[in-house]
């Protein structure tokens, strides 16, 4: 079959833009515009905001690559793909608020293409957002979760929500730490590489979900923005990125995946928080709203 790359980069790039402007509204700063280009084919547009009257930092990148070889990150995940010429391409972002009330959130929508000299080519869709709270309030992650629910159900009904929402818990899971790094949400990955879904449906459900993530994350954040904080939650949300810093390091395959492929650096990075703290062996006060994080969020539950 032949794959339509160019309507799903019409697809992303709009996406990328409908995305900022919500965020900028709401933020009430204009986010920076930085276009790049990758040595050896493809690039993209970078969108970061940094000390906004809301976000602390943040950016929406779309990126389209290309090479000649798989890098060794996607060669391991498809080792029967390995000397494939490919093309790689989504929006990716991540959102840091200042107010620690307010969630740090993560989306990601992309579509990869393997090809080879006279073999049809070999596609694939993945992505998920995914919240990660500092103080939890059940309505915010409730919310959050039955929008990311309401994305999926035309694309596969309940049985395909959940095989996403319990694939994002254990994706977003730092092993070193056995903790998850928030509340989930969705995961799906290698969508359409087993041609048991067709292209249209893969297609459409990423769709979905980029289009829900206006309406997942910026009715919490217009409910907390103008909680007062002090100085112990700014800490304990510095403490709880260094989590945040962990994973994207160490597990992300996206990030590993950038790097590898030889993707811009400021560009794949954007998602690291701007202040971040670590302690040996802390441990949150008993009883205490931090305890709570732990007890009663960062634990698997059925949200929705």
């Amino acid at each position: 079959m032949v794959v339509d790359l160019t309507a799903i980069k019409q697809y992303f790039t709009g996406l990328q833009g409908r995305i900022v402007a919500g965020l900028e509204a709401f933020d009430g700063q204009t986010f920076r515009s930085d276009g790049w280009e990758r040595p050896g084919g493809g690039g993209g547009l970078t969108r970061v905001i940094e000390e906004g009257n809301f976000f602390e930092r943040g950016g929406v990148n779309f990126s389209h690559v290309m090479g000649d070889g798989l890098p060794a990150s996607a060669s391991a995940h498809r080792p029967e793909l390995a000397g494939r010429r490919f093309e790689a391409m989504g929006v990716s972002l991540v959102l840091h608020p200042r107010n620690p009330y307010c969630p740090t959130v993560h989306m990601n929508v992309r579509c990869f293409v393997a090809l080879a000299d006279g073999k049809p080519p070999v596609w694939w869709f993945g992505g998920g957002m995914d919240l990660t709270p500092y103080y939890g309030f059940e309505d915010d992650v409730r919310h959050f979760h039955a929008t990311c629910k309401e994305a999926v159900l035309p694309f596969g009904g309940e049985a395909e929500y959940q095989r996403y929402k319990a694939w994002c818990d254990r994706y977003f899971f730092l092993k070193h730490r056995n903790e998850p790094r928030g509340v989930g949400g969705l995961f799906f990955d290698d969508l359409g590489a087993d041609g048991e879904t067709d292209f249209d449906t893969a297609f459409g459900l990423t769709r979905s979900v980029g289009n829900a993530f206006l309406d997942a994350y910026i009715p919490i954040v217009e409910r907390r923005r103008d909680y007062g904080y002090g100085e112990r939650e700014r800490d304990f949300q510095a403490y709880r990125r260094g989590r945040y810093v962990e994973f994207n390091l160490v597990f992300d395959r996206g990030t590993l995946f950038g790097l590898q492929s030889g993707g811009r650096t400021e560009s794949i990075l954007m998602s690291m928080p701007p202040i971040v703290k670590w302690r040996y062996d802390w441990q949150p006060e008993p009883g205490s709203a931090e305890a709570a994080l732990y007890e009663q969020f960062l634990v698997p539950r059925d949200w929705a």
